[in-house]
C-alpha cells in the first residue's frame, strides 16, 4: 500500500515499508456468532440446576471425611470451588462449544463427588452382602441358587427381607450377571466392596454413557439425574443390581424409535438387544420395561414397512436378546435348574412382608388390615395388562412414555418401595431428550371401529383400568381377618417401659384357617419375628384362641406420646394383616404389671 504526501501542487508517492507481517482479518462479530451461536437459555438453566444439585449430600459427606479421611475431605473442598466457578460460568459463557465443557466440568466434580462419597461408604446392604457372596460360590465352583445364607444377615447395615409365613429370605434372588462381573473382584477384594465397586463403576458408566448420548442442552441433566441428586449413588453404595441393569438399558432406550429402521438391524440394533438381554440377566427390573419397548418398536417399525417385515426385524431383536439373557443364565440354569428358576423368580413370589409408599399402605399403616391383601398382587397385575394394551392401542400417544409406564405397576403392588421407582429414573430423562412425539407419529394402531372420538377413547383406556382398580378397592376395604385382644406385660430396663410379653386372644373371622404369625410396628417397619410361646399353630374358622407371645430378645420398648406402637399379625395363604395398638404402660404404673398368663 502507498502512503501520499501532498506538497505544493504536485503528489508524491513513496512505498511503505512493512515492519509486521500481515494478519488475516478477523471474522464480523455476525459470522462468529454463525460459527459458534450463543447458547440457548434452557441449555444454561440444565447446566446451573445440575450444578446446584451437586450440594445435595455434599455437606454430610464432608463432615464424616473430616472425622476419618481428611485428603476426602480436601477434595470435597475443592469440589465446592468447582461447583461455585461452574455455576458462574454458566451463566456467564457466551457460546455453546464453551458451555458445553462447563458441562464437562460439572460431570467430573459430580463424579469426583460420588467417587469421594463410595470411599467413605462402600460396605453396601444386603443385596452387596448376598452378590458378594454369590460372586465368592462362583469362584469356588459352588451353587449360587437354592442355597440359604442366613450369617449374611448379622453383618452391621444388613437388612433382612421377612415373609408373610413367618420367615425370612436368606438366598440371592437376582439374575446372575451382577455377581458374575463381582467374582474376578471378589478374587481380589474379598469383601462386600467387591459388589458396591461393581455396581458403582456401572453408575458411572451409566452417567458418562448417557451424556454423551443425549443432546448437549440435556447433557447436563444427566448428570443431575445419575449423580446429583444422590438417590442413585446411595443405591450403588448399597450394592443393588439394578443399577448394573439401568447402564445396559441406558443405549436401548435412547432413540429405540430408530433400532431396525429400513428393516436392517445392523450393528447398533444387535448390541441395543444384546444389552437389552444382558440388562435382564442383570435385575428383574429390565423384565418389566422389555414388553413396552417391543410393542413400541413393533408399531413404529409397521408403520414404516408394514405387518410382515415389521415382525420380521422386531423376532429377530427380541431373539438377540432372548439368546443374550440365554448365555448369562445357561451354566447357572445347567447346575439346578429348579433352584435357579425359583431364584430368578424369588421377588415376584416370595410374599414379602408389607413395605413402601403405595396403596398397600392403607391396609398396612392407616387402617386396622384387611383379610384380602392378595388383591393388591392381582391389582399390580391386571394394571401391568391394561397399560400394556394402551400403549398397543394408543402407541402414537403413550409411546414417548414406555420408559415411565412400568414402574407405574408397582404403586399398586404388596410391596411398592420407592427404589421400584426411582432406580430407572435416567431412562426417563432419556426418553424426554431422543424420544418425541414426532418420532411416533407414523406408528401402526390397531383402529378401532366406533372409537374415534376423544370421549370413545377416554372410556375405552378406563375400561381396561377399571379391574385394576376394583382390586385395590376390595383389598383396601376388607376388613381385618382377626379381632384381637391384648394384654401386655410390662417391664422398665434403665429408664425405658415397655413389653416383655403379650397375652392375646385371636377370632378368626373368615371362613378360612389362618396361621397368624406376630410381630410389632413402630413407624413403617416391622420388627423381626415374636416368639409363639403357647397357642395353636393353625386357627380353624369361626373360632378363637388364646395366645402368649413374646419379643425378640425379650423387650420391646413402648414409648408413649405420638409414636404408637402397633402389632400386627400377618399370614401368607392368603395373606391377610391384622393391627392392634400396644397401649403404652401408664406413667402411674408400676415398674412392673403382671398381665397374667
Amino acid at each position: 500500500m502507498a502512503d501520499t504526501d501532498r506538497v505544493g501542487t504536485s503528489v508524491a508517492l513513496r512505498r511503505r515499508t512493512a515492519t509486521q507481517p500481515a494478519t488475516p482479518p478477523t471474522l464480523p462479530a455476525a459470522a462468529q456468532a454463525a460459527t459458534d451461536p450463543a447458547p440457548q437459555q434452557l441449555h444454561r438453566g440444565m447446566t446451573l440446576l445440575a450444578t446446584i444439585s451437586l450440594f445435595i449430600g455434599t455437606r454430610g459427606a464432608w463432615t464424616t471425611a473430616m472425622g476419618s479421611r481428611p485428603a476426602v475431605a480436601a477434595v470435597i473442598s475443592l469440589c465446592y470451588a468447582s461447583i461455585l466457578i461452574c455455576g458462574a460460568l454458566s451463566l456467564l459463557i457466551r457460546t455453546r462449544r464453551a458451555l458445553t465443557r462447563i458441562d464437562a466440568a460439572v460431570l467430573i466434580t459430580a463424579l469426583a463427588l460420588a467417587a469421594c462419597g463410595y470411599l467413605l461408604h462402600h460396605a453396601g446392604a444386603d443385596e452387596a452382602a448376598l452378590t458378594a457372596q454369590a460372586a465368592d460360590q462362583i469362584l469356588h465352583g459352588h451353587p449360587v441358587y437354592g442355597q440359604p445364607w442366613p450369617w449374611l444377615f448379622n453383618l452391621p447395615h444388613v437388612g433382612i427381607t421377612k415373609t408373610m409365613s413367618g420367615g425370612a429370605d436368606y438366598v440371592y434372588g437376582y439374575p446372575p450377571l451382577t455377581a458374575l462381573l463381582a467374582a474376578p473382584v471378589h478374587g481380589v477384594i474379598q469383601s462386600t466392596a467387591a459388589a458396591t465397586l461393581v455396581t458403582t463403576g456401572a453408575l458411572f458408566a451409566s452417567t458418562v454413557l448417557l451424556w454423551f448420548l443425549l443432546p448437549p442442552p440435556w447433557r447436563s441433566a444427566a448428570t443431575a439425574v445419575c449423580l446429583g441428586f444422590g438417590f442413585l449413588p446411595h443405591y450403588a453404595a448399597y450394592g443393588y443390581p439394578a443399577i448394573t441393569a439401568l447402564a445396559l438399558l441406558i443405549p436401548v432406550v435412547v432413540r429405540w424409535p430408530s433400532t431396525g429402521q429400513g428393516g436392517r438391524l445392523g450393528s447398533r440394533g444387535a448390541l441395543r438387544a444384546i444389552c437389552l438381554g444382558a440388562a435382564c440377566a442383570a435385575q428383574q427390573l429390565a423384565w418389566f420395561l422389555t414388553p413396552f419397548l417391543l410393542i413400541g418398536l413393533y408399531a413404529v417399525r409397521r408403520g414404516e414397512l408394514g405387518p410382515r417385515r415389521a415382525l420380521a426385524v422386531t423376532a429377530r431383536y427380541t431373539a438377540t436378546a432372548a439368546l443374550t439373557w440365554s448365555a448369562v443364565n445357561a451354566y447357572f440354569a445347567a447346575q439346578d435348574f429348579s433352584a435357579w428358576l425359583d431364584g430368578i423368580l424369588l421377588p415376584l413370589n416370595q410374599k414379602a412382608i408389607l413395605h413402601g409408599q403405595g396403596v398397600m399402605g392403607i391396609s398396612y399403616y392407616f387402617t386396622a388390615g384387611s383379610s384380602r391383601l392378595d388383591y393388591y398382587s392381582y391389582a399390580s397385575q391386571l394394571l401391568l395388562l391394561a397399560l400394556l394394551a394402551a400403549t398397543l392401542l394408543f402407541v402414537r400417544r403413550l409411546g414417548p412414555a414406555v420408559t415411565v409406564l412400568p414402574w407405574i405397576v408397582f404403586y399398586l403392588a404388596p410391596r411398592s418401595q420407592d427404589g421400584y421407582f426411582l432406580l430407572m429414573t435416567p431412562l426417563w430423562l432419556a426418553a424426554a431428550a431422543t424420544v418425541p412425539a414426532a418420532a411416533l407419529a407414523t406408528a401402526w394402531q390397531p383402529s378401532l371401529p366406533r372409537l374415534t372420538s376423544r370421549r370413545a377413547k377416554a372410556a375405552l383406556a378406563a375400561g381396561l383400568l377399571a379391574p385394576a382398580f376394583a382390586c385395590v378397592a376390595i383389598a383396601a376395604s376388607s376388613r381385618p381377618p382377626l379381632q384381637l385382644t391384648l394384654t401386655p406385660r410390662y417391664a422398665t430396663h434403665g429408664s425405658q417401659a415397655g413389653v416383655t410379653a403379650i397375652k392375646l386372644r385371636a377370632v378368626n373371622t373368615t371362613g378360612s384357617p389362618l396361621t397368624p404369625h406376630f410381630a410389632s410396628r413402630k413407624g413403617h417397619g416391622a420388627s423381626n419375628w415374636w416368639t409363639i410361646q403357647s397357642g395353636p399353630a393353625t386357627l380353624a374358622p369361626h373360632t378363637s384362641a388364646d395366645y402368649i407371645i413374646k419379643p425378640p430378645d425379650g423387650f420391646r420398648p413402648v414409648p408413649g406420646g405420638h409414636s404408637p406402637t402397633y402389632l400386627i399379625a400377618v399370614t401368607a395363604t392368603p395373606m391377610t394383616i391384622t393391627t392392634a395398638p400396644i397401649a403404652a404402660p401408664a406413667a402411674e404404673a408400676p415398674a412392673f404389671a403382671d398381665g397374667g398368663d
